[in-house]
């Protein structure tokens, strides 16, 4: 408990300047995670209790996301999602694979190294387009689509990389089933969930965190992740009174969300015989691979560059789940090399995601 504490209320602080200072948060938390934890002082550790806080901000902000995703508009646009998603994957896996190559590493490594390269921080992203209202931005709904593809890919990649995992086949037809299931439910109950929100007692709160938990409960347990049946769940009740649950759990997403940074860089630990020069061209490849691919997306998708560079700097920074692809691999070389783009891309991607409407100034004053 006081390290909970210790780690709020240096949150809050942190919170307090950046804010004065018109900056964004996120990469002080992560920051002050490692200079207090494994890799720093040592005075914070990650625990058992730590890490399942910091999830719940992950499965909040995901489930939050949820609600602004309406089924309706996802199946007009199915197809351009899916270009989006093909052109993000194609861009960085390649680039990834073949920059960790000329580096010196192995075939195995530099997929894996690829792998982690690809995948955007589905926390990071979208916390910054909330936290920098840019979710109204047509551009928004693409870069949220490209989080869900990733996460959708990334049950391959996981599979490729660890041999025990079951066939990727398999747990398509769970999501597949859980989605029908959810969907199903909702619409069987809505009249019953729209007079529960109406209520101004405890009920609307019980009820939301309920669900959200116990939906992340059942995919822990049919090995679906977590964060594609929780924003499916929200997807869901999308079709309720999407704003009502979006007032309920708003609290949950940013007092949690705030421990989930903290606890991803307490949790990182540097060792083993890292080449800190490799680590930073890969981190530098990756910010300019993905604002090179979403700049793609965006003039195919949007016909802008605008929308390219509103798309590409919003989705530079990597996160929890590259961590969670050199975490099954296991290589200490190549966990530090990750966890050290994670922490450059991270900060420079929440920077860039912020300020990108200048970023498209200054571009167009110079074309």
């Amino acid at each position: 408990m006081e390290q909970i504490a210790l780690a709020l209320f240096t949150c809050l602080i942190l919170a307090i300047i950046s804010k004065n200072l018109s900056l964004p948060p996120i990469p002080f938390y992560i920051l002050a995670g490692v200079l207090l934890g494994n890799s720093g002082l040592k005075v914070i550790s990650a625990d058992e209790v730590f890490h399942f806080l910091s999830q719940l901000g992950l499965i909040f902000l995901l489930f939050y996301v949820g609600l602004e995703l309406k089924p309706g508009r996802l199946i007009s646009r199915g197809s351009t999602f899916l270009i989006a998603g093909l052109i993000d994957l194609n861009v960085n896996m390649l680039i990834g694979f073949f920059a960790a190559l000329a580096l010196g590493f192995s075939y195995y490594d530099a997929f894996v190294i690829a792998s982690a390269f690809y995948i955007s921080s589905s926390a990071i992203v979208i916390a910054s387009l909330v936290e920098n209202r840019k979710l109204i931005l047509p551009e928004s709904e693409t870069v949220v689509w490209l989080m869900i593809f990733e996460d959708i890919v990334l049950v391959f990649l996981i599979f490729f990389i660890s041999p025990e995992m079951q066939h990727p086949f398999i747990l398509i037809l769970k999501i597949i089933a859980v989605v029908c299931l959810l969907f199903g439910i909702v619409k069987l109950v809505k009249q019953g969930l729209l007079k529960i929100l109406q209520r101004d007692d405890e009920l609307p709160v019980i009820l939301t965190f309920s669900a959200v938990l116990s939906t992340a409960f059942i995919s822990s347990y049919l090995n679906i992740p977590e964060v594609l049946t929780v924003i499916i769940l929200g997807s869901a009740l999308s079709t309720t009174n999407p704003r009502a649950f979006e007032r309920i759990s708003r609290p949950f997403k940013d007092v949690f969300l705030i421990l989930f940074f903290f606890f991803f860089g307490i949790s990182i630990e540097f060792s083993g015989n890292l080449s800190l020069m490799q680590a930073l061209i890969i981190s530098f490849i990756a910010i300019g691979s993905k604002f090179f691919s979403g700049f793609l997306v965006g003039r195919i998708l949007h016909g802008s560059s605008f929308a390219g560079i509103e798309i590409g700097t919003n989705t530079i920074a990597r996160g929890e789940f590259s961590i969670a692809i050199v975490a099954i691999y296991g290589s200490e070389i190549i966990s530090a090399t990750v966890a050290i783009m994670v922490i450059l891309t991270s900060i420079v991607g929440t920077f860039m995601a912020k300020y990108g409407s200048k970023i498209k100034l200054v571009l167009t004053k110079e074309s």
